[in-house]
């Protein structure tokens, strides 16, 4: 790809602070001779990104959040997109679609969707009317004009052919096989020595995302486990309400989010790690979030919600526990039983570092040289 047609921009609706997905896609990109720019956007607060081996573009907005956002982070990205000039255009999720769409159409160049989640059956959006009709609106105008499309999920698959007849290339979000340094300690990390540390992590802790139930349960669970909370969301402030109302905070740590190197270093030194989305909207249901990859590379046996793609690889890999029912005395039961069954906690700690050599980066890379290189795939 050395020369000229190899200028590549992929574009993202957050600040690119933690965002290993497409990181990852940007690197595999960079080392096979693509010239690479990541588009997303800068937050008042946004920490400074560290060097990259490609470029990094950060539009700075007025708005933040709501339509308003949507609106003038769509119309600076058609801008940008119009007056730099690129070879390919990868879009990733519903919220960049658009612009990349309509720049590569009137300039002729090819484009990638990269969707990340079933971004309409996400409850922020089915749950107001008007909002669904027009984020619906725009994959109806958009999908049938797309060639390559990815998603992350073996369900988002079946459920965009069976939508658009147009099936696409399953790509999940896996850690690579190369393990993040461990530059901390439980000391460091300000976690006890003498308890069990289960972990929650995310950068959308929201609502729905089973913290609320996880909170409620700490109620039954063992005096000698504490919970700690990494990561960002809508619902960390009634997290932090309910945790004090039950008087749990001695038990609960919050952790504001922090750079993904650091993040696997306290998921490494936790011993049990949570998963419990609801089944309250498609994009939950079809969802298989990257803290399971992750929980799985760090050694962290696994409590989960019974959601198909989580509990796909958990139970194919024996790499956890599925909640059957979501309520916080159910929760409760199956950590209590990773904390008192010593050998089903080991045996499933054992099944981890099988199962991450299978789940990596790596392999998922084959299917990207096929789209993006043309290299077939065994």
């Amino acid at each position: 790809m050395e020369g000229t047609n190899n200028k590549v921009v992929l574009s993202v609706t957050n600040d690119l602070y933690t965002d290993p997905r497409v990181d990852k896609v940007c690197n595999f990109l960079t080392r096979n001779g693509f010239d690479v720019t990541l588009v997303g956007r800068c937050y008042r607060n946004s920490p400074k990104l560290a060097e990259r081996a490609y470029k990094t573009h950060r539009l700075r907005l007025f708005f933040r959040k709501g339509s308003v956002f949507y609106a003038e982070y769509n119309i600076r990205l058609f801008l940008y997109l119009l007056f730099h000039h690129f070879d390919l255009f990868v879009a990733n999720d519903l919220d960049t679609l658009l612009p990349n769409l309509l720049i590569s159409r009137l300039k002729k160049k090819r484009i990638v969707y990269d969707s990340h989640e079933y971004f309409c059956g996400e409850l922020s959006v089915v749950s107001k009317p008007f909002v669904y009709r027009v984020w619906h609106g725009i994959e109806k105008f958009c999908f049938p004009k797309l060639k390559d499309v990815i998603t992350v999920s073996q369900s988002i698959v079946d459920q965009y052919e069976k939508e658009y007849g147009i099936r696409p290339y399953l790509v999940r979000n896996i850690p690579s096989r190369v393990t993040p340094p461990i530059t901390e300690t439980r000391v460091s990390l300000h976690l006890p020595e003498d308890k069990v540390i289960v972990i929650l992590q995310g950068n959308g802790l929201n609502e729905g995302r089973g913290g609320e139930e996880l909170v409620e349960a700490m109620q039954y669970v063992d005096s000698k486990a504490e919970l700690v909370v990494v990561g960002n969301g809508t619902a960390i402030p009634l997290l932090k309400q309910r945790s004090k109302e039950l008087d749990l905070e001695q038990r609960i740590r919050f952790i504001p989010r922090v750079s993904p190197e650091k993040l696997f270093n306290y998921t490494y030194f936790s011993d049990i790690g949570i998963a419990l989305d609801r089944d309250i909207s498609a994009n939950l249901r079809f969802s298989l979030p990257n803290k399971i990859f992750e929980y799985i590379k760090a050694g962290t046996p696994i409590v989960a919600s019974n959601l198909v793609e989580r509990a796909r690889i958990i139970q194919k890999y024996q790499v956890g526990l599925i909640v059957k029912e979501l309520e916080p005395k159910s929760i409760a039961f199956e950590i209590n039983r990773l904390i008192s069954d010593k050998s089903l906690y080991e045996t499933l700690k054992a099944h981890c570092p099988i199962a991450a050599a299978d789940l990596t980066w790596e392999n998922e890379e084959k299917v990207l040289e096929k789209i993006y290189l043309g290299k077939s795939v065994n």
